[in-house]
């Protein structure tokens, strides 16, 4: 649940990262050299700025900044600095997540050996939230949503990180062998702590947990303007959400910055013999203008007639007016940031003991339906079988980063994300609320892998499946 970073777009902008993602390329180039294992690992043939960030954080690493471990959550989840100092991600190591061996918070650890019977959750496959805090990423660019901080699978290793006795005694051993005899230790291929494979989400500033603002807005309520964004943007959560299957989403693990700015106000006059005589010298103006091809210095000589139709220009406009001041409205500054994705993807619909539920079903925007904007924005994509394939696709080639990649598995999650999308169609074109969409009976789209001797259709390849096993409390 701690603030992370901010993908580009029109809604989360880049600017406002601020100073400490200011990766030049002449840092980059400076460390490259020296951190050449760090641009093998952790280089993005289509995304160089997260290249340049990712060998930032190993150069200050190496120099000594290490991260440090986050105070909330129930899992491994580390601040990572460039060399700065400045935060600029949260990186989520695989095997400390909330039910993995090395997680350093007794939480999980509590819950596991005393509950052991509560201890994870039946419908996702373990230790591989990593790879669902990514895949919420991809989805979130592939369908232009714009409210994940840009998510990618990295390798880190540092000293601040939780390793096992026996790692950790092994570093020392090449450290000292490297120490004492230098010939022997250059046949290592890495001294010290070895690299932990994990997430690493990009920082994001001046964001606050959705619940204290929703708590703000309760009593202060949006302007008009401000309402309809923030509506938009709520609903582009709920889509998202919705197809990735996201089982943990509560108030507190999606963020929301709103800094309104001070309406400017713009004096007029109503004084139309000052508007006449202004409008007259407007066009005496216009009259006296020579024409730019006659002009010696055409950029000096029209000066002149330029700066005396500012002002008569200026003034027309209060001809128009009704009151004598003119209220401007100012620019939109909310946004939202989904983040805290990695219990998303299950392989099935949630059927055991808890149903996994949306907590923003619960407010009221939740009851507003889905606006014409959303619609224009997803149907065209999520309509188009070629669209959601290729999806699916870009999941697979993710998703097989992990060594325990089962493609049994990998179905399964997609005909569970198939059968969300179909939901979501349905509720776009029918115009429903998010509150009714999540009332909609679940189902699975599986994948039949039919050989025929023509194209097969839609119908053809996939086969939908309704669940008929409901968990046994809702409400949790």
């Amino acid at each position: 649940m701690a603030r992370r970073a901010i993908s580009k777009d029109s809604n989360l902008r880049q600017e406002e990262l601020g100073p400490s993602l200011s990766v030049t390329p002449s840092a980059v180039s400076k460390s490259s050299v020296s951190h050449q294992s760090a641009v093998t690992l952790n280089y993005f043939p289509d995304d160089f700025e997260f290249s340049a960030i990712v060998q930032e954080i190993e150069a200050a690493i190496e120099d000594g900044i290490d991260p440090t471990l986050c105070a909330k959550g129930s899992s491994g989840s580390y601040f990572v600095r460039d060399r700065q100092k400045h935060i600029i991600g949260i990186f989520k190591p695989k095997d400390e997540e909330p039910y993995g061996q090395l997680n350093p918070k007794w939480k999980k650890w509590i819950q596991k050996h005393c509950s052991p019977c509560c201890f994870g959750r039946g419908c996702l496959i373990p230790n591989q939230g990593y790879l669902s805090e990514a895949g919420a990423s991809l989805v979130d660019r592939k369908l232009e949503l714009n409210i994940v901080p840009k998510t990618r699978v990295v390798r880190l290793g540092s000293t601040a990180f939780n390793y096992g006795a026996i790692i950790r005694a092994t570093a020392r051993t090449k450290k000292s062998i490297v120490e004492s005899v230098p010939r022997l230790g250059k046949r290592f291929n890495r001294i010290g702590l070895p690299r932990k494979i994990g997430s690493l989400q990009l920082f994001v500033h001046g964001y606050q947990d959705a619940e204290i603002w929703l708590k703000k807005f309760d009593t202060t309520p949006l302007s008009e303007h401000t309402a309809e964004h923030f509506q938009h943007l709520f609903e582009r959560l709920v889509v998202l959400d919705y197809i990735i299957r996201n089982t943990d989403r509560g108030n507190d693990n999606w963020l929301i910055k709103y800094e309104p700015a001070p309406p400017k106000t713009v004096v007029t006059t109503k004084d139309h013999s000052v508007i006449i005589g202004e409008t007259n010298k407007l066009f005496s103006a216009l009259h006296h203008i020579p024409m730019i091809s006659n002009l010696e210095q055409p950029a000096t000589n029209i000066y002149p007639y330029y700066q005396c139709m500012v002002k008569p220009i200026c003034c027309i406009h209060a001809l128009f007016d009704v009151d004598p001041e003119v209220v401007v409205k100012p620019p939109i500054e909310i946004y939202i940031a989904a983040i805290d994705n990695g219990l998303a993807f299950p392989f099935k619909h949630p059927d055991e003991w808890r149903a996994y539920p949306y907590h923003w079903a619960w407010l009221p925007q939740a009851k507003v339906p889905f606006s014409k904007e959303i619609q224009d924005h997803l149907l065209s994509k999520l309509q188009d079988p070629a669209f959601v394939r290729e999806l699916c696709e870009d999941l697979r080639a993710l998703f097989k980063i992990d060594k325990d990649f089962s493609n049994h598995t990998y179905e399964k999650q997609m005909s569970v994300m198939r059968g969300q999308i179909a939901n979501v169609v349905e509720a776009l074109q029918e115009e429903k609320t998010p509150l009714q969409l999540v009332q909609m009976p679940v189902m699975t789209i599986e994948h039949k892998h039919k050989k025929t001797s023509r194209t097969p259709s839609l119908q053809e390849e996939f086969t939908r499946h309704f669940n008929q096993t409901r968990p046994t409390f809702s409400c949790c």
